[in-house]
Order: structure tokens, then C-alpha cells, then sequence
């Protein structure tokens, strides 16, 4: 679906940054799509322990993605559940929140700022909006009152949004998603789901779909939508008998935790752009041979799209491309060194491996 340009929009949104903990690079292309339509967020320092991704993949629009990569993280740090450690609860309820907001004269309002509006009228580059930058995370006093006028009684956006993403507190990955955006974990080379792809012929999604009056028609919620689960999409939210959790389509996230380990090298978030060329494990795979000679992690990003572009219009290939790439840094083995200065060889199991030492190069180099 969607309309497509004579050719592709290469120029690609990219940028890296790091902390002691990870390093991380993005990247964005429109390709051959008439619009761009995906957004992500990236706050590799949500607070002093915490840091949070996320991929968006709009569809039938673009501000319902550009909505969530500026506010839903803002409302997983509100909700009481964070501060207590229950990040689970806390991003659900992100999640479903991201609906509510969007409600209303307020809701309305925010959109139009985030739409077509507000860039011609502020002379922005899109990239800077729906991209929102590290200085906007603590800004999260807005109670979000409610306002009067002529839009009071707006139910919400027709178009809605995927999202995918990953929240890391020390050693703890949490991974929620809504859609078909994916969130894929290297370990030693082995590519590992921690997302599912939420189509409507997927048993569990079929079920609730049905139950809440839907159908589904050629792979399609109501011959529509080919996903079964995303924020927005109003007009299969309007069952008054049930909850959001039980909707035709529900914002509502499948949530992944992982304890995360020595084994674990990367972390991959992309919208369905990129899957629908790439195998998880195909990915994994290209971006370690390609870590083994470049440490830019955004320019790695570029260089899949570039592999998953289409020669022309029509098919895989075409779609907006968005990834995150998160490499974990390597805590110091204080115990190997420890050996080496006393005069002893390190054990066979405290040597690294020929990919452990040029991942390890390449975050040395950066």
C-alpha cells in the first residue's frame, strides 16, 4: 500500500552517542515512499541507571508515530510503576496512555502541531520533529489538562502507529511492542526474538479480533489493516463493552525481559521496512561482519538500508527503513587482569574470542 515516487529519497537522518554502559547509532530514509512516515526516540540516559529506544512505523500518516517518539516515553518515567521498578506496568500503561492523550481538543491540537501544520508554519526540517532530542526527556511536568473547544469531542486518529521498544536498567532488557516493528539480541552470533510480529492470523490476535466484532479479509483487520495491534487507529477502538486491551486493534504491548549477559553483543530495533528484506538471523549476521571493520554504528544502519533498498518501485525494498543499533560495552574482567600483572595467562575461558577482540577494537576506536 501507499503511493511511491518516480525515485527513492536516499538522504538518510542519522546520528551516534554513547554512555559508560552502551553506544548506539540510528538512522532514518524515506526511500521510495511518497512520505516518511516512521519516527523513533533514542535517551541512552532516561535516567542515572536507565535508557530507552524506540521505533514508531506510522501508518495511513505520519503524527500518530511523531506523537509517541515525543511523549511516550515521557509517560513510562511519569507512571508511579517506574519508580518503584516495575517497568513492565509502567510501559504498558505507556502504551495505552498514548491513545487517551491523543483524545480530545488537546489530543487534536497536538496532533495538528506535529502534522503538516506546524512544518510550514515553523520552517522546520521534519527530521527535527519527529526526532525529538535528549534535552526533552525530563521535561515531563505537563499533567496533560484537559481543554475546551471546537474539537472536545474528537475520539482520536484514524491513523495509527507500530511501536517497538527496548528499556535497559543495568542488566535488565525489557522489551515491549504493539505491531510489527522488531526488537532481534545477538548473542555470540545467534540471532534471538524478543518482539512478535503481531498479524492478524496469529492465533491469540485472530481470537480477540473476532470476539470484539471484527473480521479479518485477505490477511486484513476488516480487509484494512495488516496488523493487529498498534496505537491510533480509532475506528477499530469504538467496542464501548469492551476494554482497550480487548479492542479489534489494541495498543496494548507483549512485554520481553531478559537478563542480560557477557554473550549478549548487540541490539537491533527496526521497523518492518527492514524485516520484510532481512531475516533476524541475516541481519545479525551482516551487522557483526560489517562491526569488524567500522565503529560508526549509524553508518552501519545506512549501509543496511542501502542492501535492503529495491532497484524500483514496488515490492520489498520499498518501504520507510528505521533501526536503532545498541551495542552493549564490556565490563573490564578485573580478575584476568589481575592475572596478567601477577605474571599468569589468563584460562582459555577468559581469552576472547577472534569476534569478541574486533567488537572490543571498535568500541575502542570510537
Amino acid at each position: 500500500m501507499g503511493i511511491y515516487l518516480s525515485a527513492p529519497k536516499t538522504e538518510k537522518v542519522s546520528e551516534d552517542g554513547e554512555n559508560d554502559r552502551l553506544r548506539y547509532g540510528f538512522s532514518s530514509m524515506q526511500g521510495w515512499r511518497a512520505t516518511m512516515e516512521d519516527a523513533h526516540a533514542a535517551y541512552p540516559d532516561l535516567d542515572s541507571s536507565t535508557s530507552f529506544f524506540g521505533v514508531y512505523d506510522g501508518h495511513g500518516g505520519k503524527v500518530v508515530a511523531k506523537f509517541c517518539a515525543k511523549y511516550l516515553h515521557q509517560q513510562v518515567v511519569k507512571h508511579d510503576a517506574y519508580a518503584t521498578g516495575d517497568l513492565g506496568t509502567a510501559v504498558q500503561k505507556a502504551f495505552l496512555r498514548m491513545d487517551e492523550m491523543m483524545c480530545g481538543q488537546r489530543g487534536w491540537r497536538e496532533l495538528a502541531i506535529l502534522g503538516d501544520k506546524m512544518e510550514k508554519f515553523s520552517g522546520m526540517i521534519e527530521g527535527l520533529i519527529w526526532s525529538p532530542r535528549g534535552g526533552e526527556v525530563n521535561n515531563h511536568n505537563d499533567n496533560w489538562l484537559s481543554e475546551e473547544g471546537p474539537h472536545s469531542d474528537f475520539d482520536g486518529p484514524n491513523c495509527g502507529s507500530t511501536a517497538c521498544v527496548a528499556i535497559i536498567r543495568k542488566n535488565q532488557l525489557l522489551v515491549a511492542n504493539a505491531g510489527d516493528s522488531r526488537c532481534v539480541i545477538s548473542k555470540k552470533g545467534q540471532a534471538y526474538n524478543l518482539s512478535k510480529d503481531h498479524k492478524p492470523d496469529l492465533e491469540i490476535e485472530k481470537d480477540r479480533i473476532l470476539k470484539a466484532g471484527g473480521f479479518i479479509q485477505y490477511g486484513r483487520v476488516n480487509g484494512s489493516l495488516n496488523l493487529a495491534r498498534a496505537i491510533g487507529d480509532v475506528e477499530f477502538k469504538q467496542n464501548k463493552h469492551m476494554p482497550a486491551e480487548k479492542q479489534i486493534i489494541t495498543a496494548f504491548p507483549d512485554i520481553t525481559t531478559v537478563e542480560l549477559c557477557d554473550d549478549d553483543e548487540f541490539l537491533v530495533l527496526a521497523c518492518d521496512g527492514i524485516w520484510d528484506c532481512l531475516s533476524s538471523q541475516q541481519l545479525v549476521d551482516y551487522v557483526r561482519e560489517q562491526l569488524k571493520t567500522d565503529s560508526k554504528l549509524s553508518v552501519i544502519c545506512e549501509r543496511v538500508f542501502d542492501r535492503c533498498l529495491a532497484p524500483s518501485a514496488g515490492g520489498e525494498g520499498c518501504d520507510n527503513m528505521t533501526m536503532i543499533l545498541v551495542q552493549f560495552k564490556k565490563p573490564v574482567d578485573n580478575t584476568s587482569v589481575g592475572k596478567q600483572m601477577a605474571g599468569e595467562q589468563p584460562s582459555s575461558s577468559d581469552q576472547p574470542s577472534e569476534t569478541e577482540t574486533e567488537t572490543d577494537r571498535s568500541s575502542m576506536e570510537t
